[in-house]
């Protein structure tokens, strides 16, 4: 066990030693708690954490010059999203993110002495690219004692089981430079963003008994792109398809031009996988010409993620494995093709048998993906992913690390697009704060609060689109304001946030924050959405819905601009707010309905249920492309 002296006799010893010999003593100060943070409803402590399991610990490090990082996107970007402006579009390579990220000497040194002291040796330790998270394992009992903590199993509701700990602590000298760590306090569940609406029938009984109905619209479905359709022929409300969303978007008849030059990518959480089957029986469907990217289209695996192609057993038919995975991938290729699209399929969290002696890894999976894809030296110019979780269940020194992780992202050339959620405002009987006051509020999302992401709501219909509700799964487009995050300067600029908080009046006075980053940006169809799933159509809703759909239409915008020698669009926040905006159709009706409640309104302009509203492809493609930017070389 380590022993520690008081920190004003550290520094006498210090300096004592090295006025006598001339050099350097290690730091040494008594331990201080670092954080503490609420266990979540829903979570209960179910015993002590077997002292032998294995947990795969992430050390996040104070970045060296994160504030140049953030001016490249907060104060470069908004002159550089001008169309007319040379550095319009100038991303950043991974090995100047990487610099402009790096902890300091001083920082790395008085980390790796506090573990070379508490018996972790250094060959014990792998890096990030740029060295701002140190990874290491190790046994509960020894982060026990380096954390100064005592972890036990929580079990979810659902049956989730985690090893976390609601209070960890460091030495003092340390606190400036570690800013998170985990698994320790967080108990982030990225769960997707997706309602079952219903199962059909198997694709066999397509065309028999009272589905003829349906037979017809598989029908419409499948006309050819050298045929015209009209709006109201492609898209029915009760299912919609690839047809209907190219045709209302505007992106049927767009042919890419440099596919492979431009990618596209989605995330895969929670054992999610692409089933390759189902995708081709929709493609076979839906995009008759885009069957072969069933099989082609790439799948990373990052941390043991899942890529199960064998039938579900009927334990994960009835959980409904893979009805996420399917409807990312079906609703991107079949708008998109032949953009090639790339799954990133993450590990983490996964159940946790406290008798088992084998090591489980219950890390967040976020933080595994971002430190995965960063490592990358060139990735998607999209990433779609529809998952996440109240913004309440993630301490907030966690939720800024990981958000720092989404800059690099951006700054890199990367849009990332995430599903702002389903619950509207907050799920009837869970709107209450978790810091033991049980306040009432609306529930904001996480990662959609993040200022660094590009989130995206829900609507419904065709004329008009209106926000998305469905009274029978109680399905409604999420949106609010984040209690973590201030609002950014593209959102402030623009007024249109205060604007619409000034229209609000006093009508959800003290139920969300009015000065946080307000989500979400913007939205697309996300109800009915027809999808192949075991063999069989099904119906889904939900902003993982939205999510892909609008991923794959700005995929293409950027396939134009990349064909004319133009950048790719990037981290779009702050052109979206400043000039994108006007390429996108306002939504106007509707509200983001929950915590028993209407929720916030669609209202002119920016709101917090459908953002900026829907994408006009031919709209933003011409705004896109009317830039003198051009690709760095």
């Amino acid at each position: 066990m380590l022993m520690f002296i008081t920190q004003s006799a550290s520094v006498a010893v210090l300096l004592a030693a090295t006025s006598v010999c001339g050099s350097p003593v290690r730091i040494s100060t008594p331990y201080a708690v670092k954080e503490v943070h609420h266990v979540p409803s829903r979570w209960h402590n179910i015993g002590q954490a077997p002292g032998h399991s294995i947990i795969n610990l992430h050390i996040g490090l104070k970045q060296g010059q994160f504030d140049e990082l953030e001016r490249n996107l907060y104060e470069v970007y908004p002159i550089v999203s001008i169309p007319s402006h040379p550095r319009y579009g100038q991303h950043l390579t991974p090995d100047e993110v990487a610099e402009l990220v790096k902890p300091s000497d001083d920082t790395l040194e008085q980390v790796h002495d506090w573990l070379a002291d508490s018996g972790v040796e250094t060959s014990k330790l792998s890096y990030s690219k740029a060295k701002d998270w140190i990874k290491l394992s190790l046994p509960v009992s020894a982060v026990e004692k380096l954390l100064d903590t005592e972890y036990s199993v929580y079990e979810h509701e659902d049956g989730d089981r985690v090893l976390r700990t609601p209070k960890w602590s460091l030495p003092a000298h340390l606190h400036e430079h570690i800013e998170a760590i985990q698994p320790t306090n967080s108990f982030f569940r990225p769960a997707g963003r997706r309602k079952m609406l219903k199962t059909l029938k198997p694709i066999s009984e397509i065309g028999d008994g009272p589905e003829q109905n349906f037979a017809e619209l598989n029908t419409i479905a499948a006309t050819p792109d050298s045929v015209d359709v009209a709006v109201p022929k492609a898209c029915n409300t009760s299912a919609v398809t690839p047809l209907c969303l190219r045709t209302f978007y505007g992106t049927k008849g767009y042919k890419p031009q440099v596919p492979g030059k431009n990618q596209v990518g989605l995330t895969d959480f929670l054992m999610e996988a692409n089933n390759r089957s189902d995708v081709q029986l929709f493609l076979s469907l839906y995009r008759k010409e885009a069957v072969s990217e069933a099989e082609t289209f790439t799948v990373d695996i990052i941390n043991g993620g899942d890529n199960q192609q064998t039938p579900d057993t009927p334990e994960q038919l009835a959980a409904g494995k893979d009805l996420e995975g399917n409807l990312d991938a079906e609703t991107i290729i079949g708008i998109d093709y032949p953009t090639p699209l790339t799954a990133f399929t993450t590990g983490g969290m996964p159940p946790f048998n406290p008798d088992d002696l084998t090591p489980t890894d219950t890390n967040e999976p976020y933080l595994q993906f971002l430190n995965a894809v960063l490592d990358r030296s060139s990735l998607p110019q999209i990433i779609s992913s529809s998952y996440g979780d109240d913004e309440q269940t993630v301490p907030e020194s966690y939720a800024k690390k990981v958000c720092s992780l989404f800059a690099q992202l951006g700054a890199r050339g990367t849009s990332f697009l995430t599903a702002s959620g389903d619950n509207g405002v907050g799920a009837k009987g869970d709107c209450f704060t978790n810091d033991g006051k049980n306040t009432p509020t609306f529930l904001p999302s996480f990662p959609d609060t993040c200022p660094y992401v590009t989130s995206v709501g829900g609507t419904k219909n065709f004329n008009p689109e209106v926000a998305a509700f469905d009274p029978r799964n109680n399905f409604a487009s999420g949106g609010g304001f984040s209690n973590y995050f201030p609002r950014p300067s593209y959102q402030n600029t623009n007024k249109v946030v205060k604007n619409y908080i000034s229209s609000l009046g006093t009508e959800f006075a003290g139920l969300y924050n009015t000065t946080g980053r307000g989500y979400p940006d913007i939205s697309a169809q996300s109800q009915s959405f027809v999808t192949i799933w075991n063999g069989t159509i099904t119906l889904l809703d939900g902003t993982s819905a939205s999510t892909p759909t609008a991923s794959a239409i700005l995929a293409l915008v950027n396939d134009a601009l990349i064909a004319a020698g133009k950048p790719a669009l990037g981290f779009l926040n702050p052109w979206l707010y400043s000039t994108g905006y006007s390429a996108f159709s306002d939504i106007t009706s509707g509200s983001s309905i929950g915590c028993g409640g209407s929720g916030f309104p669609a209202e002119a302009g920016w709101d917090a249920v459908t953002g900026f509203g829907t994408p006009n492809f031919l709209k933003v493609k011409s705004l896109a492309l009317s830039s003198n930017a051009k690709a760095r070389v």
